[in-house]
């Protein structure tokens, strides 16, 4: 079984990342803007890693630390503000928001050429329609994953457990695409799909992003397949001095004696949606700068 190691090729990517901006001979660095609400302690570990991969490429951050009593038209004011802001080409909206803030509406503020994390809806009609655009970043890191362990999906059938905005169906848009790294066969699975195991078990590639700790056990999995687990999940655990453990979507010990390649959690697709992110804000960057 292939360990399928996210933070191997993360740093490699964030490696060539770093080399091209120390090699930029422009005024400025690229610019990155994080939008963080509240105290939520998991988006404030991701934020954090955001700004550590930041300040280790080159990048400029920009910290935006804002109350869970911040108004709609105050968030919406300051994204107003980075849109224009020139020495910004990437606004992060750290979700989920506290409950009371619009969402969607606060997203679709961001303007398409600064929506690093590829969820304005310009963005996700450009992802379906195959024109260039930003892909949301998971997907986006799975599907580098896919390319740098050389698994093939052409002619493969994927089916992804999960219909998300952020994950499920982008990455079907993503790899139903006329694309060397992409033309596969793709099967969504949701909580109101019958006989669920049925179709994971024909899956040449298994996709879980339910965000259900150990949903996916081995008798859903066909052998020989490849198993991604785009879950992270926080479960008690008295013996960790945290007093709980990260476990991913998939039950990893009984799987990998059936799948043929395997994502950890931690270290698997995580570390890679960090490192889309700064391809991203890069790709912005170079957007911009052709434009000025």
């Amino acid at each position: 079984m292939v360990l399928i190691d996210g933070s191997v090729v993360s740093e490699n990517i964030l490696n060539k990342l770093q080399l091209t901006v120390a090699e930029l001979k422009t005024p400025r660095k690229p610019g990155l803007a994080v939008v963080l609400v509240g105290q939520n302690p998991a988006s404030q570990s991701y934020v954090g890693s955001k700004q550590k991969a930041c300040e280790r490429i080159g990048f400029v951050s920009f910290e935006h630390l804002l109350p869970e009593t911040v108004t709609q038209e105050a968030l919406a004011s300051l994204i107003d503000q980075l849109n224009a802001d020139e020495k910004v080409d990437g606004i992060l909206l750290q979700l989920p928001l506290p409950k009371g803030l619009n969402e969607q509406e606060l997203l679709e503020r961001i303007s398409p050429s600064k929506d690093v994390d590829g969820f304005h809806p310009n963005n996700i009609g450009k992802l379906l329609l195959g024109l260039p655009g930003f892909w949301p970043c998971t997907p986006f890191g799975v599907y580098e994953l896919l390319k740098a362990y050389t698994i093939s999906t052409q002619g493969k059938h994927v089916v992804i457990v999960g219909r998300s905005n952020i994950v499920g169906k982008p990455m079907a848009s993503i790899l139903v695409q006329k694309d060397p790294h992409a033309n596969a066969t793709v099967t969504i699975c949701h909580s109101h799909t019958p006989n669920m195991e049925h179709l994971t078990q024909q899956a040449d590639i298994l996709i879980a992003a339910i965000g259900q700790p150990h949903f996916i056990k081995a008798s859903m999995v066909k052998t020989g397949a490849t198993v991604i687990d785009v879950g992270i999940n926080r479960v008690e655990d008295s013996s960790s001095p945290k007093g709980y453990k990260i476990v991913g979507d998939v039950d990893f010990e009984s799987v990998a004696k059936v799948a043929s390649a395997l994502t950890p959690v931690p270290k698997g697709v995580g570390p890679m949606t960090i490192a889309m992110l700064m391809t991203n804000t890069l790709k912005a960057f170079y957007n911009h700068t052709k434009g000025s």
